[in-house]
């Protein structure tokens, strides 16, 4: 089977293309490498174009005789979507439009997407079950509902058959250290609080010491990118047994605060992670946590590498090794 992976140059796509060839698949990766790195492409053919190309990704899917796709292509800067509304509305819906233009035009009709816990917005309750109410609070979110909504529709009228996973916050890095976190800017917590162990920033802001949490910091739930990986291979598995549509949290159900994350970086790395407590950003909920028990029951999915302490083993030497690489280039 060859699976096209839309963004497989970005951090959960690479991580996915690899955990497919595992399997005996083929990952075809299509990505436009403005966020996206070339060599994060290790296990199939690369096509560098926007998926918003409609003729490109028709040729693709023709060509490589595509039979699904695992749509990963999109931005995640929360506090981007929010200065820059139409950029995530176009990349994230316009696109995805035009993708899947292309499949109906080419008969691919199955589609597993990445989505975001983001479309729940404020919890009301926690854990968060799929049947929580969706109201985003930021274009980031709204633009991934857009997205489902979209694809009911095509399942609807078109017979597409999908699933949307709703990461909770992924994390870490290949165990075997071929593929890592590499955002530019870098957004995420662990990286952060890594690049501040490493001396490469003088400090992590903490946004926030006043939550009503346990220590008064915002609380996740982070989940492993290799566990992330394992669960789109399980929803390909699914829709090929012909599985009904439908949308799945992916989380471990446990939450971690700031500072706990903090004190992990600094257990594995056995360096202090200096840090600055500012206020609160706005739209921060106190708590993220995920009720994951119908991926269990219905995938047959369950993450069993995201301990933090994993989470963090993995993330530290992967940023080591690339600071260490970095610094012997720059001699």
């Amino acid at each position: 089977m060859n699976i096209l992976v839309t963004g497989g140059a970005g951090f959960i796509g690479s991580h996915t293309a690899k955990r497919l060839s595992q399997e005996g698949l083929e990952p075809v990766v299509i990505d436009h490498l403005r966020r996206g790195y070339r060599e994060a492409v290790q296990w199939g053919p690369l096509i560098v174009a926007d998926i918003g190309d409609r003729a490109v990704v028709e040729r693709a899917l023709e060509q490589y005789a595509i039979e699904a796709v695992l749509h990963f292509a999109g931005y995640i800067n929360v506090g981007e979507s929010t200065q820059a509304p139409e950029v995530y509305f176009h990349n994230g819906f316009v696109n995805t439009l035009s993708l899947l233009e292309a499949m109906r035009a080419r008969g691919v009709r199955t589609i597993v997407f990445s989505s975001t816990a983001a479309v729940y917005g404020n919890p009301r309750e926690i854990p968060i079950t799929e049947e929580h109410i969706r109201e985003p609070i930021n274009p980031y979110g709204e633009s991934k509902l857009m997205v489902e909504r979209l694809l009911h529709w095509y399942g609807e009228v078109h017979g597409f058959r999908w699933v949307a996973l709703r990461y909770f916050n992924a994390a870490g890095a290949d165990p075997e250290g071929q593929l890592g976190e590499n955002h530019d800017p870098e957004t995420h917590l662990i990286p952060l609080a890594i690049y501040a162990a490493l001396g490469a920033r003088k400090a992590l802001d903490i946004y926030g010491t006043d939550y009503e949490t346990p220590d008064g910091t915002a609380i996740r739930d982070y989940l492993h990118v290799t566990d992330l990986a394992e669960a789109h291979l399980a929803a390909l598995r699914y829709l090929d047994r012909g599985g009904p549509s439908t949308a799945f949290n992916l989380g471990t159900g446990q939450g971690h605060s700031v500072r706990e994350v903090v004190s992990m970086v600094e257990h594995v790395s056995g360096r202090p992670v200096p840090v600055r407590e500012v206020g609160r950003r706005s739209g921060d909920p106190p708590s993220l946590v995920a009720d994951a028990g119908k991926a269990d029951r219905i995938l047959n999915w369950r993450a069993h590498q995201s301990s933090l302490q994993e989470i963090v083993r993995t993330a530290w030497n992967w940023k080591a090794r690339q600071t260490a690489v970095l610094s012997q280039k720059a001699r």
